[in-house]
């Protein structure tokens, strides 16, 4: 392989891939994709929709399956160091049996909670297969979120903070406006004060995409319950949400 892209394209709707990322996929002849299993087809098929309409040339899907991962570790950062390992291994054994250019697509963008760049960047570092690699940044689930709710995400004058539910809950909501990513269980519900407001998402450019917004005391049990019943029947779940205080 003598060049690979890595490409954001988005939230998931197909169209918010911006022009950059479709001109690069179009140079694209093999698509890497790590499997998430059978639960997470919906989001494979969300690819390939993506790929149809916007990918014109030729090209072939190698998908990877993902290998397994400690989600309970002890030590959180070795563990998530060894998955990172252990799927950097298998890109680096696709990357040699592959010529020409490749392309791996990207939820949301690359630079934002998402593990591609540093797998790639140990391939790369490793020097088993050389190719060089161009980033194409993506629209972000925060910047959909933003415009699904019709919100500027910080007041006049404030910062943004961005964080995950295991950090939410270990540091509590310390920022006037907090963008919270990837939380299992529903941090917020152990948040205190009556004065927080949310606005919540889940599954954001796609066809259920769902929204929710309110004081978080008078909608969090409505969250909780709709976000536990989506995953039961989709088997999994993407959500995401804004909070502030006042």
């Amino acid at each position: 392989m003598r060049m690979l892209y890595v490409i954001g394209i988005g939230a998931g709707d197909p169209d918010q891939v911006t022009v950059q990322a479709v001109k690069a996929m179009r140079e694209v002849e093999v698509f890497f994709v790590i499997g998430k299993g059978a639960e997470k087809q919906e989001l494979l098929d969300v690819r390939a929709t993506i790929l149809r309409e916007h990918a014109t040339q030729p090209h072939r899907i190698v998908e990877i399956a993902d290998p397994p991962r400690d989600r309970d570790p002890v030590d959180y950062r070795r563990a998530v160091a060894d998955w990172h390992e252990a799927r950097s291994l298998l890109l680096e054994q696709a990357f040699v049996e592959t010529e020409g250019v490749g392309g791996i697509l990207v939820w949301g963008d690359p630079a934002l909670y998402d593990s591609t760049l540093r797998l790639v960047e140990r391939v790369h570092a490793r020097g088993v297969c050389t190719f060089d690699y161009t980033v194409i940044p993506g629209i972000t689930s925060i910047q959909a979120l933003a415009a699904r709710h019709r919100q500027v995400l910080h007041r006049i004058g404030e910062p943004l903070y961005i964080t995950t539910g295991r950090k939410l809950r270990e540091e509590g909501l310390r920022h006037p406006a907090t963008v919270v990513m990837l939380d299992a269980d529903c941090a917020f519900t152990d948040l205190c004060g009556d004065d927080i407001h949310i606005w919540w998402a889940a599954y954001l450019g796609m066809p259920d995409e769902v929204l929710i917004e309110g004081p978080l005391r008078k909608v969090e049990d409505e969250i909780v319950d709709l976000r536990t019943r989506l995953r039961a029947e989709k088997g999994w779940i993407m959500d995401i949400y804004l909070l502030r205080r006042g």
